[in-house]
């Protein structure tokens, strides 16, 4: 499986989720299987406070989910209907984030539970 995390910073497994996906600096895809770790800069596609559209995007990097702290309505409902589920992240590591959803231990946001806004500054709101 091929996740997407927004990060502040890239240190692998060791990165730290960022609090909201349309404000992150930058993503790191994480193939599940092997560990194997890229960073991708965000682009007007996949960025932007209150505009994001970053179902296509990720598409195109054949991402099967996302994991994130807080993210708006509009950004779940496009990666849903892209088949890109969202997942609530954990407080630790990227590594640790994949780890709890290979335990089935991370639960799958529904648009109603998405952040009203973006002054999160960092934080989330799973």
């Amino acid at each position: 499986m091929k996740l997407c995390i927004p990060i502040s910073e890239d240190k692998g497994l060791e990165s730290i989720p960022y609090g909201h996906f349309g404000s992150a600096p930058a993503f790191l895809l994480v193939e599940t299987e092997t560990g194997e770790c890229a960073q991708v800069p965000p682009t007007s596609s996949t960025h932007g406070q209150g505009g994001c559209a970053p179902a296509g995007e990720l598409a195109e990097h054949s991402v099967d989910a996302v994991l994130v702290g807080g993210i708006g309505r509009g950004a779940i409902m496009s990666l849903n209907g892209a088949g890109i589920k969202v997942y609530c992240a954990i407080p630790g590591t990227v590594g640790d984030n994949v780890q709890a959803l290979k335990d089935g231990r991370l639960g799958e946001m529904d648009p109603s539970g998405a952040c009203a806004g973006h002054s999160h500054d960092g934080g989330g709101c799973c």
